[in-house]
């Protein structure tokens, strides 16, 4: 097997990396991703070895010249990352060393990989949390949008995907804007117990240089450094938590992409989707296939999978940075790129959806979802106990089964043959406009409750 040349850290070895080792320890491929972030790094450290008089003015300055021009090599596609140097931090330094000379080799004076690597990702993540929070707000502002519209439209609310309670399509809208809130508020969370420095934590123990990491962690807007500098290079709760975050995106996300998903079918036809986010099949010309639900619905495996896999890399392992650590990486790049995929296409889907109201109330009509007002009328007018009102209700339930008709198409007549003393009061109760006109408990679905949501949900998720 062939063998590779020496490496910046080769100064103890005497044989070369085999060839085959080289590509498996190597993260380049994946982790070049980083360069912007071990670019600002790098500039914040070199500021305070100067400010220190760790290194010199006029070195510093070289210093940040080259990592400005590799920064620009790299976005302009004009550099020559090399997979014998590893990962995006010798790229970067071995480049520099060629541009700068002896100056570039003092730049990881009081670092190491272990905690540099933990402040790019920590950088990374940070930016990616705060477009995915911004991707959540504009979703919810969408559905808040179209909830505004539709406040009144009146649709079955299930439990067992069974015709429960009449609800509007509105307060059903509002529901995934509390989901999505409460997702926001999580990674509001997790980037608030991120935001710690690692860098100057060096390999694990500290360093002995006079170095000043409040200063590093000001520059690189960080709220302070962290405290140990041993949990500091072992540390990846923050990207545990952020997958974890993202799994309940991804959960709440798939729920209502199922919906749509049947709610758009022939059988249902209670939405219609956009056509931009729709596919046909290449056999059957007249299909219109919801994909991006459907794929919006498969992803939370994907994205479960990647917690699952950082998780099992990190249970077990001992203080403090173990190379198993390189495998945080791909997890952690593939869930934020998928989360923000599926909120973005989930956000065009609905700005474009169409409710289909006839479809809506035609399903209104059966399942008897007015069972419930006319167990509570019972109970309110004529003082029976609500078990004994819930056993009556079904018996007029039978009855309308079996007379084949709404609740609220039964005549008093025939209701009183099973509840003699109602009177006819009771035909307004079982009318489904009735019954969700009167559900004005907080939180509940009349329409009047539905406007005040709308204008809290504004004041709650909206405000700049």
């Amino acid at each position: 097997m062939k063998k590779s040349n020496s490496k910046i850290w080769g100064g103890r070895f005497l044989a070369p990396t085999d060839e085959i080792m080289e590509e498996f320890n190597s993260s380049i491929q994946f982790d070049k991703i980083l360069y912007i972030e071990d670019i600002e790094g790098s500039i914040a450290h070199s500021e305070m070895l100067s400010k220190q008089n760790i290194i010199s003015k006029d070195e510093l300055e070289l210093i940040k010249s080259g990592l400005k021009q590799i920064e620009l090599e790299i976005s302009n596609n004009e550099f020559n990352f090399s997979v014998k140097l590893e990962d995006i931090h010798m790229n970067i330094e071995n480049r520099l060393i060629e541009i700068i000379g002896e100056a570039g080799k003092k730049l990881h004076t009081a670092r190491s990989r272990n905690d540099q690597v933990a402040t790019d990702i920590k950088l990374w993540l940070r930016k990616r949390i705060d477009q995915i929070e911004l991707n959540l707000k504009s979703l919810q502002r969408t559905l808040i949008e179209k909830s505004e519209i539709h406040f009144d439209l009146l649709m079955p609310g299930y439990t067992h995907l069974q015709v429960g309670q009449p609800v509007t399509f509105g307060h059903y809208l509002l529901a995934y804007v509390e989901m999505l809130g409460r997702d926001r508020g999580r990674l509001s969370d997790c980037r608030s117990r991120l935001n710690e420095l690692p860098l100057g934590s060096a390999a694990l123990a500290g360093t002995s240089y006079p170095i000043d990491r409040h200063f590093v962690a000001q520059k690189l807007d960080f709220s302070k450094p962290t405290e140990n500098s041993m949990d500091t290079v072992s540390d990846r709760d923050f990207a545990i938590e952020f997958m974890s975050s993202s799994s309940l995106i991804a959960i709440h996300l798939s729920r209502l992409a199922e919906e749509l998903v049947i709610w758009s079918s022939d059988r249902f036809n209670f939405v219609k989707l956009p056509e931009s986010y729709t596919t046909g099949s290449s056999i059957m010309p007249q299909k219109r296939n919801p994909d991006a639900a459907e794929l919006i619905r498969a992803k939370p495996g994907r994205i479960f999978g990647n917690l699952l896999s950082l998780m099992t890399v990190l249970k077990g392992l001992p203080m403090t940075y173990g190379k198993d650590m390189q495998e945080d990486k791909e997890p952690i790049f593939d869930t934020a790129k998928t989360i923000e995929l599926c909120i973005v296409n989930m956000e065009g889907m609905i700005k474009n959806l169409e409710p289909v109201p006839d479809k809506m109330m035609e399903a209104l009509q059966k399942g008897f979802p007015t069972a419930t007002d006319f167990a509570d009328y019972l109970v309110k007018n004529l003082k029976i106990p609500f078990r004994d009102a819930h056993h009556l209700t079904g018996k007029i339930v039978l009855l309308a089964e079996k007379k084949e008709v709404a609740l609220e198409n039964l005549t008093i007549e025939e209701i009183q043959t099973i509840v003699p003393n109602v009177d006819i009061s009771i035909l307004d109760i079982l009318k489904i406009e009735s019954s969700v006109s009167k559900r004005t408990s907080y939180g509940g679905t009349a329409p009047e409750n539905v406007l005040q949501a709308i204008k809290k949900a504004k004041r709650r998720f909206l405000k700049d």
